[in-house]
């Protein structure tokens, strides 16, 4: 849709993206920026050989060890104002032929950076390179990325979402950038102005996922008055 949008010079002044950002209450968080997320897959290459003789053999779980302390003990940056702390977590690590009596050839870990505008997808890929370098790992790395962080700073949109919350609720909701990605990642490339703004949801991701039907209410009468606000903004 983003592309297509593009390619016909179309640039939307604003977005709302629907994301269940609430936590306790419909409207007391909204989402006007995400960070970005990037994956790894890491493959140490070693020697297979049998664990009884391992002079003739070499573990790359052994030698990615001291590496892999290092990694999960850096600071990759301290965060800013609208976002927290770049975080790198491993996901799923895989090694051995199944048997007990096997040194593997090679293990596979599988990684994600959750990141912040402080660092970049090559900041990022040059200092984790250079650990494994330092550590003398032969190795092969294939990077994914998945998005790039977005902000928007307080203007018309969010100062529009804002009222409208404060209007239907009561509440002075919370500005957050944490959390997963979202189509905001996409749309932010061709339109200035994108916040996410949708209902609770303690079950995301769960087996039988909801929404409280008594929460779509007050959404959409949040949404009307954001349009009626930001109308009369910009009639004025």
């Amino acid at each position: 849709v983003c592309e297509a949008l593009r390619q016909r010079g179309e640039a939307p002044d604003f977005c709302i993206v629907g994301e269940p950002t609430s936590v306790q209450r419909t409207g007391d968080m909204i989402k006007n920026g995400r960070r970005g997320t990037m994956s790894g897959k890491l493959t140490v290459k070693g020697v297979q050989g049998h664990i009884a003789y391992p002079h003739l053999a070499r573990n790359p779980i052994h030698l990615l060890a001291p590496a892999l302390a290092e990694l999960v003990a850096v600071e990759w940056d301290g965060g800013n104002t609208y976002f927290p702390p770049t975080t790198w977590q491993v996901s799923n690590i895989h090694g051995g032929t199944g048997a007990s009596n096997i040194i593997p050839g090679h293990v596979v870990v599988d990684f994600n950076f959750r990141f912040s505008t402080e660092s970049t997808p090559h900041s990022l890929q040059q200092r984790l390179t250079e650990v494994l370098r330092r550590h003398g790992l032969d190795f092969e790395l294939a990077w994914t990325v998945g998005g790039l962080p977005f902000l928007t700073t307080p203007g018309t949109l969010v100062a529009a979402v804002q009222t409208a919350i404060r209007a239907e609720t009561g509440i002075e909701t919370q500005l957050s950038t944490t959390g997963g990605t979202s189509d905001g990642r996409f749309i932010a490339q061709i339109c200035p102005q994108v916040i996410e703004l949708g209902p609770p949801n303690a079950t995301i991701h769960m087996i039988d996922e909801h929404v409280v039907v008594s929460d779509i209410e007050p959404l959409k009468n949040i949404y009307r008055r954001v349009l009626e606000n930001l109308h009369a903004g910009l009639s004025a």
